[in-house]
């Protein structure tokens, strides 16, 4: 399998979209199940056991809020 590029990127959504991925997402987690999502054209595939966490970041009087899922890719030793 080629190795993947390098990305980082952000995606704005609708609150209705939003919703929608929110509620796919919690309906997988509580499932024990994997998520799957496509983001920018890419098919990703989240497994029920990926890490989780919060990040709070505060700067210039703008809060930001990112709901994180962290994984290894299947088949990529560099993750």
């Amino acid at each position: 399998m080629a190795p993947r590029p390098d990305r980082d990127l952000e995606r704005t959504y609708t609150r209705t979209q939003f919703v929608e991925k929110l509620r796919r997402l919690a309906d997988a987690l509580e499932e024990g199940r994997p998520f799957t999502i496509q983001v920018a054209g890419e098919r990703l595939r989240i497994p029920a056991d990926a890490v989780f966490n919060v990040e709070h970041e505060r700067q210039g009087g703008d809060d930001e809020l990112e709901f994180q899922l962290r994984w290894r890719s299947a088949g990529d030793a560099t993750a």
